[in-house]
């Protein structure tokens, strides 16, 4: 709900796709900056109560939006500074959750619960954008606000009555030594690298689509907000269909290669979408994409908790959440400055293109992923 509302308002008030691909950039970097250590903290303390901490934070942003936009003194700059704070909150709420997930189910059932946790969050993406628009049209930016940081008490709640089996013992070892650590493990794993370099490209290449909806939705597709979070919706509900294959499939054998065939379809299908301007088949093309990245990333994200032991999970994983929310902003930042000079349809289709010959590159030429 908050981002799509969050979206909308940043274009609505600065007019330029660049603020909104700043915004998503200042959302993410702080993943980059800050996971690693994030990650260590993850394997040396109760990871339950990091990732109190970091939804604490991101509640109290939530409510301070809300605030400037009913004082109706929000601006640009607001939204960029408060997008870093949460960005800085997730870079150690993430690893934390993450290797948490994990240790809550037995190993053979942790594709199934990456898939139904990746359900869940795109059931909110579904429903989200659906009360979001409601929202937006009829009472304004803050109560989409206002409404994620009430969310959060139940997040909150819900982190209190849960069992953790797990607890990291504590460690006086240096950080840059655990840091270390972590990186060896990922080296020393076969097809660990190249899960590390799908996860950057999938985000890079693939999450851009959704942070410029926007421009989609009002300069192609001639839409209003009503447009925008119509394709928000359906590219939600196309990821809560992909969740729920690879949730009923759980682990397959091949999982490797089947990810990156899905991979190499989901680059096909941003190329079409970005040369529709047709509604109806936008909609089409958008839920596809979204089944098709729910599924390879459901799948990527499974192979890899599948090879971390949990003493060295929130090492792992604040690597792959540095690869994968690091794509995020660059490719961000990059497009965001680059659709305005060639138009959205135009990179757009060059980033499909890409994602489809780097999944093709792993399936036919270097095959330690697919093998997995």
């Amino acid at each position: 709900m908050q981002s799509a509302a969050q979206a909308w308002l940043v274009y609505d008030i600065s007019h330029d796709s660049f603020y909104l691909g700043l915004d998503a950039f200042l959302a993410q970097f702080p993943i980059i900056l800050f996971s690693l250590v994030g990650g260590v903290v993850a394997d040396r303390m109760n990871r339950r109560n990091l990732l109190l901490v970091s939804q604490y934070v991101q509640m109290a942003t939530a409510f301070i939006l809300t605030a400037l936009v009913m004082a109706d003194v929000v601006q640009v700059w607001h939204i960029l500074c408060l997008s870093f704070v949460v960005g800085t909150a997730q870079a150690f709420g993430g690893p934390a959750y993450q290797a948490l997930l994990p240790t809550l189910v037995g190993k053979d059932d942790i594709p199934n619960a990456i898939a139904m946790n990746s359900i869940q969050f795109n059931i909110a993406r579904v429903i989200g954008p659906t009360l979001g628009g409601i929202a937006l049209t009829t009472a304004g930016a803050a109560w989409c606000f206002g409404l994620n940081g009430l969310s959060f008490l139940a997040v909150i709640a819900s982190l209190y009555l849960i069992h953790v089996r797990y607890v990291p013992a504590k460690s006086t070892e240096p950080i840059l030594k655990s840091m270390r650590e972590g990186i060896g493990f990922i080296r020393n794993k076969p097809g660990m690298d190249g899960l590390i370099v799908l996860a950057f490209g999938m985000t890079l290449l693939a999450i851009p689509l959704l942070t410029f909806l926007p421009v989609f939705a009002r300069d192609v597709l001639h839409s209003g907000p009503k447009g925008f979070t119509q394709l928000l919706a359906v590219s939600g509900a196309g990821s809560v269909c992909g969740g729920l294959i690879v949730a009923t499939f759980g682990k397959i054998e091949g999982q490797g290669r089947s990810a990156l065939m899905i991979l190499v379809l989901l680059g096909g299908i941003i190329f079409g979408f970005s040369q529709s301007t047709a509604m109806p088949l936008s909609l089409v093309l958008i839920f596809c994409s979204g089944a098709a990245m729910m599924m390879s990333m459901s799948m990527v994200s499974s192979l890899v908790q599948a090879v971390a032991s949990d003493e060295m999970r929130g090492r792992v994983m604040s690597v792959y959440n540095v690869a994968f929310r690091g794509g995020m902003p660059i490719g961000s930042i990059v497009l965001g400055k680059l659709i305005p000079i060639f138009s959205a349809p135009v990179i757009m289709g060059w980033t499909g293109a890409l994602l489809a010959v780097l999944g093709l590159y792993y399936l036919l030429v270097q095959r330690r992923v697919a093998q997995l």
